[in-house]
């Protein structure tokens, strides 16, 4: 537990460095390719995604959030849990080889046969580089891991932007979705140094698999929820709709997946160590709980009532059907920020058949409501997607927090300053589009529309509601002593029984 403050906080600053750097390669990948492609290449490959997503949830099987949330774990246990997901990983893969017929049938789309059967090798590319991963996180090695993350995708959309000015189309989101886990399982191997041994019966895992079981359980229920609108669309609108529908997702996805992957792992981490030590557990979840949502409300904002501007810069102008949907699907984004850290908590004190109880109550709540949208369309299926997101957002923190040291006046007050601040820098950023905009070409007027937004909310966030000491206390948290710096284990045992 030493060091343990020093260490979250220098590996979420390594983190989220590693993520920013992730954010504007996604950003400016998604740029380039956007002008290569069009909707119909995105169409297709998500058509597919929609179903190898599901699949992929299996290939870890909660395993590497098994192994971190467990106080020791030993070089058998870990071992195993390798050859259980290399041995899964290969399964899902001819499983996905094997659905490849009725997915371009389902379609009606030949052309889906050989993009499934490609897809398929990510599962095995994956699978290979879980329980090295985990290793990393255990040790909080997140700058190592961080280095890993943005070197891979790096590979990846250089190879994708090469394969779509051949003129091969789809095919280079295909190469980017295979090269870039191969990419990342090659540099845990070489970094983590850890060579797993042959697996062994009976070294206590069956507890890990049941918490990993029930993990994958409750992801691939949420992954439906969140997801069946996608298959919905495609099946019922086409390559083209589910095109532009799937980029408008992307654009306002992309900030919150980057953020919940940055601070999730490290708060994953610490608070599975804290455990047994509700006041710091509340302390740490807390403070985490309010950097995410300081650095998603801004974006949230942005996307609400600049996705015009956001469009244009981001995806150009013949994407102009995505506007309408960004701005319908821009309070998402606040509310994942709510709702993923409450997952972070739950997970960490092993209260995960709570999780599937959660998912089985809101995926059916979610399917229906887009069902009913979606005879409008895209639009009308993310405005349903946004309305069921907000109406179900108090009753899941009421769940999740039942019986943990967190209250929801706790979670009411944590939200209530960023909210507050970002009410304020949105309407003094809108009025300044109102007064500059029509005199201003869309790139230079979002640089100015965000920077009014971002300095006036952290402004009022720092100095008027009180969070400036949360943010003093985290930069004086880098400052700790040099054994805290990342360093590699000196044996494979120290590495295992973290």
């Amino acid at each position: 537990m030493q060091d343990l403050k020093s260490k979250a906080i220098r590996g979420g600053l390594a983190r989220l460095c590693a993520q920013a750097a992730n954010l504007f390669l996604r950003v400016g990948s998604l740029m380039v390719l956007a002008r290569l492609l069009g909707p119909k290449d995105f169409g297709l490959v998500g058509m597919v995604t929609a179903f190898t997503g599901a699949l992929s949830l299996f290939r870890d099987f909660g395993l590497s959030s098994a192994a971190i949330q467990r106080t020791t774990v030993t070089e058998d246990q870990i071992s195993t849990l390798f050859w259980i997901n290399v041995l899964l990983g290969a399964l899902l893969g001819l499983v996905a080889v094997a659905l490849a017929p009725a997915i371009a049938a389902f379609y009606g789309e030949p052309r889906l046969f050989g993009l499934t059967s490609v897809l398929a090798l990510g599962f095995l590319f994956n699978a290979a580089g879980i329980q090295h991963t985990a290793l990393l996180q255990r040790q909080m090695r997140f700058t190592t891991f961080a280095v890993i993350n943005v070197i891979s995708l790096i590979v990846g959309i250089v190879i994708a932007i090469g394969v779509a000015e051949t003129g091969y189309g789809y095919w280079a989101i295909v190469a980017m979705s295979v090269v870039t886990p191969l990419t990342a399982t090659l540099g845990v191997w070489l970094t983590a140094g850890w060579v797993p041994r042959m697996p062994r019966s009976r070294v206590g895992i069956r507890s890990m698999i049941h918490f990993g079981g029930t993990l994958t359980l409750n992801g691939l229920i949420a992954y439906v929820a969140y997801n069946a609108e996608k298959v919905m669309i495609g099946y019922f609108w086409g390559a083209d709709a589910i095109g532009i529908y799937g980029r408008a997702y992307q654009v306002v996805s992309i900030p919150t997946d980057n953020l919940n992957s940055a601070v999730g792992e490290v708060a994953f981490s610490a608070l599975s160590r804290l455990q047994d030590d509700p006041p710091r557990l509340k302390s740490y979840f807390l403070k985490g709980f309010s950097l995410v949502l300081g650095m998603t409300l801004p974006v949230t904002i942005t996307c609400a009532l600049f996705a015009d501007d956001v469009v244009f810069v981001l995806l150009g102008p013949k994407w102009t059907d995505t506007i309408a949907i960004v701005r319908l699907l821009a309070p998402t984004i606040a509310i994942f920020a709510i709702i993923n850290p409450l997952g972070w908590l739950v997970y960490s004190i092993g209260l995960v058949a709570r999780c599937l109880k959660i998912a089985l109550v809101f995926a059916p709540l979610m399917i229906t409501g887009c069902v009913i949208g979606l005879p409008y369309g895209p639009k009308g299926v993310a405005f349903a997607y946004s309305a069921v997101m907000t109406l179900w957002v108090i009753p899941h923190i009421v769940w999740c927090i039942h019986g943990t040291p967190i209250s929801l006046r706790d979670i009411l007050s944590t939200v209530s300053r960023p909210l507050v601040s970002g009410l304020l820098a949105g309407g003094l950023a809108f009025g300044v589009r109102l007064m500059c905009g029509q005199f201003v070409s869309p790139l230079p007027r979002l640089v100015l529309e965000s920077g009014v937004l971002l300095i006036t909310f952290f402004g009022v966030l720092l100095f008027a509601t009180g969070q400036k000491s949360l943010y003093l206390d985290l930069l004086r948290g880098l400052k700790g002593p040099s054994s805290v710096a990342e360093k590699g284990p000196s044996s494979v045992a120290e590495k295992v029984s973290v």
